[in-house]
């Protein structure tokens, strides 16, 4: 396990045309399990969810976020491909489905590199945006 630096950078477009965008550095662990790829970082008050951890897992075709703590959620990205799921808040839960348009994965054996994502979202009776996420890990 290898810890890196993080700058995730998100931007959520609502189709209204409302943005909002966060950027965070912070600090994170990195490492190989089988033929995955996973990097567990804990999120704060700028994401707005403080209090949660995130781990993602990279293989070949697809990602998968987990976050645990103060919000619970499972997301897989695979482009092309919709995914349902049930986001738990400390506000209540929400049905959420996720359209992933675009993703690509490189991360070097010397634990540098880049994931970035874009997708779709929508909370049933909610909010539809789109969105990106983008992480370099240096």
């Amino acid at each position: 396990m290898k810890n890196v630096m993080l700058r995730i950078e998100g931007t959520q477009q609502s189709y209204d045309g409302e943005e909002n965008s966060i950027e965070l550095v912070t600090e994170g662990k990195l490492y190989q399990k089988e033929n995955a790829l996973y990097l567990v970082y804990e999120e704060t008050e700028i994401s707005g969810m403080e209090g949660c951890t995130t781990t993602l897992k990279v293989v070949k075709d697809k990602i998968s976020m987990r976050r645990f703590g103060t919000a619970h959620s499972e997301i897989i990205f695979e482009k092309g491909k919709r995914f349902s799921t049930r986001y738990q808040t400390p506000y209540g839960d929400f049905d959420m489905e996720i359209i992933t348009k675009e993703m690509e994965a490189s991360i070097s054996d010397h634990n540098k590199g880049d994931i970035n994502i874009e997708y779709d979202v929508s909370l049933r009776g909610v909010m539809e945006s789109q969105n990106t996420l983008n992480i370099r890990i240096m």
